[in-house]
């Protein structure tokens, strides 16, 4: 089971309601309660050529208690609603394919997926009225071992798709394991099935031959997102490619009715080791690809609300960048555009949310690490306000 885990304490009166917007729960605990959030990585670290899931898991525990995640109460973080308002997403009702590639089963994907929208009075969406579809890495036959860990990512990962645009179709591609060869193979079959756009909440540490593995995300016509990371400043891989639309991540908060962001001290972000500036890239103080290009919410204290039954039992609120990669997938369907990197979010920044403050380190030049003006580095160019952008 996963290891990593960073707490912090809080306490409490008696009865506060945690209030995230979209999904308002109320935690009833003891007057003055002590509590202990614990943020956990759904996924282990992972060795060289293999990567990690994006996924943090807020656990909360009170008085001392063993920490627990799920609850089948009305849950608390951000909800549609919540997420649709702050990125103001435009309705719409189209059908078009977002894929989401993972590794490993989750199989109670469907069925949760089932939960989620009816929480939040979204329309089913299913395997027998085609809304929905599981498919393995080659697309056929059976699918992969079941994993508890990169279950959570996968509830994650649907649930946000929903969020973002609940007329969308969902197609989720299991990779047989958590290698770059086979997530690459997976968002290949992606492709070939019809996506529009292509989530992967996921990375490991940048090694010398990933650039082999570039041409797996070189998709024309279809937005690949990847997660930027969730370890602070650094670098990861997939996000590194410069095919890919490499997504950041921010600390999201509503205040007086207006929504604002600053840089996640947890997002990924730095210059590459390995892979090539593109030419639609112009930071002076990396001479080749920069991480990221556009970001959304990752705090898991300002996290989101998901269901999942596998890995762990109930509703949750979850963190990190695999947040974000779906929220900016699921906007590029809303858009209706057709694009394969990341270029027309720098030519569209009046469309985006600056994001200036925050930081995920220290390093030099310091725009890879602090969010500032203009571009930088945890949160790219900004977030999304409306489609426009993309």
């Amino acid at each position: 089971m996963p290891t990593r885990s960073r707490s912090a304490r809080l306490v409490v009166p008696f009865a506060v309601a945690i209030a995230l917007g979209g999904g308002v729960a109320s935690y009833a605990g003891q007057p003055s309660a002590t509590v202990t959030y614990r943020d956990v990585h759904a996924c282990d670290r992972a060795p060289v050529g293999w990567v990690s899931c994006s996924a943090i898991r807020r656990d909360m525990s009170s008085n001392g208690k063993k920490p627990h995640s799920g609850g089948t109460t009305t849950p608390a973080g951000y909800g549609p609603a919540a997420l649709k308002s702050a990125y103001a997403v435009p309705a719409t009702s189209t059908t078009a394919t977002v894929a989401i590639v993972d590794a490993y089963d989750d199989p109670s994907a469907e069925s949760d997926l089932a939960t989620y929208r009816t929480q939040f009075g979204l329309a089913p969406c299913t395997t027998s009225n085609g809304c929905f579809r599981k498919v393995n890495q080659s697309g056929s036959g059976s699918m992969p071992p079941a994993n508890a860990g990169w279950s959570q990512e996968i509830a994650l990962d649907v649930d946000m798709v929903s969020a973002i645009c609940p007329s969308c179709h969902l197609l989720l591609v299991e990779a047989t394991s958590a290698t770059v060869g086979n997530l690459s193979a997976a968002v290949q079959t992606a492709a070939k099935l019809g996506a529009v756009a292509i989530s992967n909440s996921y990375g490991g540490n940048e090694f010398a031959g990933e650039t082999s593995y570039d041409a797996a995300y070189d998709q024309p016509g279809i937005a690949v997102t990847v997660s930027s990371g969730d370890s602070g400043y650094g670098v990861q891989y997939p996000a590194a490619s410069p095919y890919v639309i490499a997504v950041g991540g921010t600390s999201l908060k509503q205040q007086g009715g207006a929504w604002t962001e600053s840089a996640w001290s947890g997002a990924g972000s730095g210059c590459s080791a390995y892979e090539p500036k593109p030419s639609w890239q112009k930071d002076g103080g990396c001479a080749r690809r920069t991480v990221a290009d556009i970001s959304a919410v990752a705090d898991p204290n300002t996290g989101v609300a998901v269901y999942d039954s596998y890995g762990q039992s109930g509703w949750l609120v979850f963190g990190g960048t695999s947040v974000a990669s779906p929220i900016v997938a699921s906007m590029y369907a809303v858009a209706g555009n057709r694009v394969s990197t990341a270029s027309s979010v720098y030519g569209n920044v009046a469309s985006l949310r600056d994001v200036t403050s925050g930081s995920n380190g220290n390093c030099s030049p310091a725009y890879l690490c602090t969010a500032g003006s203009g571009y930088d580095g945890p949160t790219g160019l900004g977030t999304p306000q409306g489609a426009g952008a993309l």
